[in-house]
């Protein structure tokens, strides 16, 4: 009988994908900046607290971290929703949250799904 190592992740990453996501992700963000793809003004307007939040949670997204990416993603995108959705009504604020809420717990379960831990 193998003595399995039950505490490493199934689907884990190695680092070094981890760090080449980041850097994809970093050169999409300065490519969009650059050419004020999103039509927020210069490259300052892009690079705030904000869009930080969005940034780290597309990031954990795409190392399946889907919980903390879905409400990182959620925060960023609430408190930029006068620049990126100035026709937003109170239907869109009403919906938003709830909506959330419900992909955090799809989120959860796609969580238990991607990252399955060896029980023994």
């Amino acid at each position: 009988m193998k003595n399995r190592n039950c505490h490493f992740r199934h689907n884990e990453h190695h680092p070094r994908i981890g760090f080449g996501l980041f850097l994809i992700a970093l050169g999409l963000a300065l490519l969009v900046a650059t050419n004020d793809l999103l039509h927020l003004g210069g490259v300052s307007e892009y690079f705030n607290w904000k869009t930080a939040m969005i940034f780290i949670g597309v990031l954990l997204f795409l190392n399946l971290e889907f919980v903390g990416g879905v409400f990182l993603i959620a925060g960023g995108v609430w408190f930029m929703r006068d620049e990126i959705f100035p026709f937003a009504s109170e239907q869109f604020k009403s919906f938003f949250w709830p909506s959330i809420i419900a992909l955090g717990g799809v989120a959860f379960i796609l969580t238990a799904l991607f990252k399955k831990r060896c029980i023994r």
